[in-house]
């Protein structure tokens, strides 16, 4: 690193073909750390390479070099981990028994379907679950369903319109993670 500051071409390249082993084993090290995709260290280890060279001039040549290296590559891993947020990823695998056959009769999606609605219609209080299952899911009309539940027809259009709302929030919230 000192030839290289020097002015040191050569140096400097192999500097840095020398410093992609270490850098790549301290990405993925972190990786495995914090529960990010190994596949996101490579791009970890490239923005550590360009760090070191936007920064080498900051290197206090009196200190050693590892410690300067290994906190430029956690702080590229935490900004990593930063763009990456509260996603979660999960091996597709893990889920091929329950994926649809391509050019199937859609059956298991529908029933994939059907019983995420029915978990989100049992996250809503009792009356705007049921004003929702009477109106939208059995298709009865508002006069019928207010009869049936005993409430108003203007009672029945709000639970309607909260519990539909709330099923809106839940959903976008279920689909965010």
């Amino acid at each position: 690193m000192r030839a290289a500051l020097a002015g040191d071409a050569v140096a400097y390249k192999r500097l840095l073909t020398a410093l992609t082993p270490f850098l790549r084993r301290v990405c993925l090290k972190a990786c495995a750390r914090n529960g990010i995709a190994t596949g996101e260290a490579e791009d970890a280890l490239q923005e550590t390479l360009l760090a070191v060279h936007l920064k080498r001039h900051t290197w206090d040549a009196s200190q050693p070099l590892t410690p300067w290296l290994a906190a430029i590559a956690r702080n590229k891993m935490i900004d990593a981990a930063r763009r990456r947020g509260r996603r979660v990823e999960i091996d597709i695998a893990d889920f091929e028994n329950v994926l649809a056959a391509p050019g199937g009769d859609g059956a298991a999606e529908r029933e994939l379907e059907r019983q995420d609605a029915l978990r989100l219609l049992d996250q809503l209080s009792p009356k705007q679950r049921e004003a929702i299952e009477a109106v939208s899911i059995r298709g009865e009309s508002l006069r019928e369903a207010a009869q049936t539940l005993g409430v108003s027809e203007g009672a029945l259009r709000v639970s309607v319109h909260r519990g539909l709302k709330s099923l809106a929030d839940l959903y976008r919230k279920a689909t965010e993670r």
